[in-house]
């Protein structure tokens, strides 16, 4: 069953400025209705298996019916009015023939399971609706502007038009995309770009909406109306993707179509042609009803489904969190893989990785941390904390500042230990060229953050900072290589320096780096336009175009943003990058399996209708041959929930 998103109302950009609220479980019909289904067909088991009143068990089975089955059985009917055989309608009358021959627990089993699958597709689709609406409260639903007198003046962001200049305090979001032209400050732009620290921003450079400022008070001059800015075009990419994907159906599904139809019109002809013949009304109905049954692609949905669940619940069980049966199946056809750089394959965080002493006459590497972290330790910077953190990871203790002073997009100063302590920026605070600069610029080349230290005005050090390589992260580029017999490519927005060298210590040669949100798109389709079934891994609101465009996408959960968690069609929920190669080799294998199912439902089948068809096919007998063949390939497929299914490749 699928639920077709295609008129689904997702706000537009220009009028989303209401907050946004996130729809619980039983807020949607399809789930209540579900939930009132399935209560009722477990009611009416309990009193089937304790021997109780027929005419109970009977009645809250019929209930399940109307429950679970008015409203595929309506849609279907609407569907026969567009000439289209909806395959869930198919069910419900297979379901209805089932209780005119007695069988009406099969045929509530029947409505369950559909009912469960729709509700779940359903509450899927409104999460993804929450918060792409979410998303687009990233951006402040009000902002400063700055008049032609030099006033200020508190308007609505969506009214912002270009060429107008806002002022953007310490701590607040931007409202528009657009250019500083007075005031610095850092921005955390992660949300746009995938970069993992603060970027600093003067005069001339450009500020995207929804990213947050740092310590400096920023006037930036508005380029774009909000309706345009990058944050509403990552919500329109992620809502026209979503739309796309949720047409898609199991493969076994559009099958399933086409045999419906066949099914429908072969079950007419052997009630109809014997009464012509002269055959009884019973007789006729009799055979007909059990060819029905024999012949219903329900066996071949219940051969399809176990295997797929036990697949998703194995994943789950390790720590994957598998949205659909469509999406593993999506899962098995991979055939390559891209993952994004910081927070995917790298931690996300700002690290410490090295001190380059120039003062090596005066100085050690630990008075150097020690100094460094003690001017730090006030500062509200991310860098800041990567320094305090690597002296107290040394077990160094970090001395008190006095006179600390925060300058944006320069550094820090403090009086540490009776010194005069700055630590910040190599552009602002070294002004000659000298054996600090040549330091510095060996560490850019490398793809590193340089901070430079200066003692009393005088450079003594350089301290190295980078986002660390995740250490699982080689041998999982290595195992999806040999999976999927491609290379994986790495899609980031941070620049191209550092994106190479973090490519060169995991064996990634394909780097795609400087890209922004629509890029990652445009990349996507590009790589799929060659013929690859692409499957995206990443973990920020700037990779959820992506994700959503993707033949398949897979979410980093332990860090990444809500968004990117609704959008994902996978979610890695501890965190590991060892899992997406366990994943992706389960999915294949479910896929085998299904295979299997589906060729042991086909032959049941075959034998059963040319029974019924050429001899006389007792009913009770066709019933067995089709619950038999149920129960064989439903066996076959709990296979995958052992541990051997997820660890063996």
């Amino acid at each position: 069953m699928t639920t077709d998103t295609a008129t689904a109302g997702i706000d537009s950009p220009t009028v989303a400025t209401a907050p946004a609220r996130r729809r619980g479980m039983f807020a949607l019909p399809e789930t209540r209705w579900a939930a009132a289904a399935l209560a009722l067909f477990l009611v009416g088991l309990a009193v089937y298996l304790l021997s109780g009143p027929v005419w109970l068990y009977w009645g809250l089975f019929l209930a399940c019916y109307a429950a679970g089955g008015w409203e595929p059985g309506w849609s279907g009917l609407q569907a026969l009015r567009e000439r289209t055989l909806d395959v869930d309608l198919l069910m419900v009358v297979a379901a209805v023939g089932a209780a005119a021959i007695g069988q009406v627990l099969d045929g509530a089993l029947l409505i369950v399971i559909f009912a469960t699958s729709g509700a779940l597709e359903a509450l899927a689709t409104a999460r993804t609706e929450d918060s792409v609406r979410g998303l687009l409260e990233l951006a402040p639903d009000t902002a400063t502007r700055i008049d032609e007198d030099g006033g200020e003046t508190a308007v609505p962001a969506a009214d912002l038009a270009v060429g107008e200049v806002v002022l953007v305090r310490p701590g607040e979001r931007i409202p528009a995309d657009g250019t500083v032209v007075a005031g610095a400050s850092e921005v955390d732009q992660a949300t746009i770009t995938g970069e993992p620290l603060p970027v600093d921003k003067t005069v001339g450079d450009e500020a995207f909406a929804g990213t947050l400022n740092g310590t400096g008070a920023l006037r930036v001059r508005v380029q774009r109306r909000a309706a345009d800015s990058v944050v509403a075009r990552i919500a329109a990419r992620v809502e026209e993707a979503s739309r796309t994907k949720a047409r898609t159906q199991l493969f076994i599904e559009k099958i399933e179509q086409r045999y419906s139809l066949g099914m429908v019109a072969a079950t007419l002809a052997i009630f109809v042609l014997p009464l012509l013949w002269g055959d009884s009304f019973e007789d006729a109905l009799l055979r007909a009803m059990t060819f029905m049954i024999v012949a219903s692609p329900c066996a071949v949905v219940l051969a399809t489904m176990p295997p797929l669940l036990a697949a998703i619940a194995n994943a789950g069980r390790h720590g994957v969190l598998v949205k659909s049966a469509v999406v593993l199946e999506r899962l098995a056809g991979t055939t390559r893989v891209a993952f994004d750089k910081t927070g995917t394959l790298t931690r996300g965080t700002p690290e410490l990785t090295g001190v380059q002493l120039l003062a090596t006459d005066t100085f050690t590497e630990d008075r150097v941390l020690r100094l460094a972290a003690g001017a730090e330790y006030p500062s509200e910077h991310p860098l800041g904390s990567a320094v305090v953190s690597a002296a107290r990871g040394r077990g160094l203790t970090v001395p008190s500042a006095e006179e600390f002073s925060a300058q944006p997009g320069r550094g820090v100063s403090a009086l540490v230990e009776d010194r005069f302590i700055q630590v910040g920026s190599p552009a602002a605070l070294l002004s000659e060229p000298g054996d600090a600069a040549d330091t510095v610029a060996t560490l850019h080349a490398g793809g590193q953050t340089a901070v430079v230290v200066l003692c009393e005005r005088r450079p003594i050090a350089v301290l190295a900072i980078s986002d660390q390589v995740r250490p699982e992260a080689a041998s999982t580029v290595a195992a999806v290589t040999e999976l999927t017999g491609t290379a994986p490519v790495l899609l980031t927005g941070d620049h191209d320096t550092a994106a190479r060298r973090l490519a060169g210590e995991v064996g990634v040669s394909d780097v795609r780096a400087g890209l922004l949100p629509d890029d990652k798109v445009a990349a996507v389709r590009e790589l799929e336009a060659t013929g690859a079934r692409l499957t995206v891994v990443g973990d920020g609101i700037n990779d959820a175009p992506a994700l959503a465009a993707a033949h398949t996408g897979i979410a980093m959960g332990g860090a990444g943003a809500d968004l990117t968690l609704r959008t994902a069609d996978a979610i890695i929920v501890r965190d590991d990058l060892t899992t997406i190669p366990q994943l992706l080799s389960l999915a294949r294998r479910a896929r085998r399996v299904v295979a299997a199912n589906l060729a042991i439902a086909a032959t049941f089948i075959t034998v059963l209708v040319l029974w019924d068809l050429i001899g006389t096919l007792p009913l009770p007998l066709g019933v067995a041959g089709h619950e038999g063949s149920t129960i064989i390939v439903g066996l076959n497929g709990l296979r995958l929930l052992r541990n051997s299914a997820w660890h063996g490749r």
